[in-house]
């Protein structure tokens, strides 16, 4: 068995490091959070469909699948300190070619840069995470992610409203240019302006990605490492039983069901009558119903609902709110699906660390594999985009989210009946990833 251990730390540092990540948490939320307003902005700005549009996630997404072992090298050899600076630099680099491609309006080019970022964010994901749960003692390693976690998600609601405000500001009036235009030249230059206010914002924030690197490469924060024993296997080596497997697969389910309630909701909110001036705010709603779950979680789990039962209680929610959507019209289906976010808050947070523990011996094997998970968020918009036209957007919304609650309560069941003959293991608060997104 791969044994890891850390180098360079004895397990407590102060707050400073802690404050100095909660800021960058903070900050990286105000790139990470920015799909579902960009599905919408890109449609308008290329005259794209929804499946055109939902490229923009799957791009974002496929890259967890084909970065995650390289940056799991890469954080192993570099350290997790380095390793996040490098991250934050992959990532700015591809917030400034998205934003100077989709100002010349090149979808492919701004799809690149799309890759790009989500490739800094796999390896932001594999080494941010095990980071703050190394800055102090194990029995606060929950905090402390809890910490990071709201963080995020308060980023996460802030960004796609000032996203709105400043880039799509007045996509209403855009729209209607667009409708009286006469002639082929004239509706581009109007598309042309569009498109290159996202220009400006995104230079903006990669040079505020690059200040952060910097401030971080020399700001003195610990140097923590993961080192691989020198009498262990392979890091690769070690069996993994079928509930971990399975639980890798729930985890890809589980990032698919998130980017459909955070991301997709804006296609959702205008196939039921939401204008488009009212639907690019839609994701902060979500955001804000996340937040609100994350936080009755944290108070409801372990103390008084073992993360199993919390896990099926939350899918149960899921499928409810999905039935309720199905059968109400207009705000009321779009504000149940916003409400999905609370039902998906804690799933991350139990997903991870249950299926960790499933995986034995693979541990560092199933670490890797849960982050290629997070593609799932590239697969069911794509499935969703393709279904609206066939059977309508609320059958291929329920009928999408629905089976994929089932499946992760299906799982948490499973789990539970091992709690009952292995006391103690659903007991254990989650510790790992906080979220799809760091």
């Amino acid at each position: 068995m791969a044994h890891h251990r850390l180098a360079g730390t004895d397990g407590v540092h102060g707050m400073r490091p802690l404050a100095i990540m909660a800021g960058l948490f903070f900050i990286i939320g105000f790139v990470t959070w920015l799909n579902g307003p960009l599905i919408t902005f890109v449609q308008v700005a290329f005259g794209l469909g929804p499946v055109g549009a939902f490229l923009v996630p799957m791009c974002f997404y496929l890259s967890y699948l084909a970065c995650a072992f390289p940056a799991m090298g890469l954080a192993r050899r570099m350290g997790l300190r380095d390793g996040i600076v490098v991250a934050l630099v992959i990532m700015a680099a591809g917030t400034a070619v998205f934003g100077e491609c989709v100002g010349r309006r090149w979808y492919p080019g701004a799809l690149s840069g799309l890759s790009v970022l989500g490739a800094g964010l796999t390896l932001l994901q594999v080494t941010v995470n095990p980071y703050v749960t190394m800055l102090g003692p194990p029995q606060g390693a929950a905090r402390r992610i809890a910490a990071m976690g709201i963080a995020n998600k308060a980023s996460g609601i802030i960004a796609p409203i000032i996203f709105s405000v400043l880039v799509m500001r007045d996509i209403g009036g855009v729209m209607t240019h667009l409708a009286n235009a006469v002639d082929m030249g004239r509706r581009a230059a109007v598309l042309a302006a569009f498109a290159h206010a996202v220009v400006v914002p995104y230079r903006c924030m990669a040079v505020v990605l690059l200040c952060v690197a910097f401030g971080l490469r020399h700001a003195g924060l610990p140097d923590i490492r993961l080192v691989v024993d020198a009498d262990a296997a392979t890091p690769h080596s070690g069996r993994m039983p079928a509930r971990a497997w399975v639980g890798i697969a729930v985890v890809f389910i589980y990032v698919g069901v998130e980017v459909m309630a955070g991301d997709a909701i804006g296609v959702y909110g205008r196939g039921v009558g939401i204008s488009l001036g009212q639907a690019r705010f839609l994701t902060s709603l979500t955001l804000g119903a996340m937040l609100a779950g994350y936080v009755v979680g944290t108070v409801m789990v372990p103390a008084r609902c073992t993360v199993v039962r919390y896990l099926l209680a939350s899918a149960i929610l899921g499928m409810a709110l999905c039935l309720v959507a199905a059968m109400t019209p207009g705000v009321g289906s779009v504000l149940c699906v916003a409400l999905l976010g609370l039902a998906n808050a804690m799933m991350m947070p139990i997903l991870f660390p249950l299926v960790l523990q499933a995986a034995g011996n693979g541990q560092y094997r199933a670490t890797a594999l849960l982050v290629m998970a997070f593609s799932g968020g590239a697969f069911m918009p794509q499935l969703f985009a393709g279904l609206i036209p066939v059977i309508g957007m609320k059958p291929a919304f329920t009928g999408i989210m629905l089976p994929a609650y089932g499946l992760i309560g299906g799982y948490a069941l499973w789990m539970g009946h091992r709690d009952r003959r292995n006391p103690g293991l659903g007991d254990r608060r989650g510790q790992g990833s906080m979220t799809g997104r760091p």
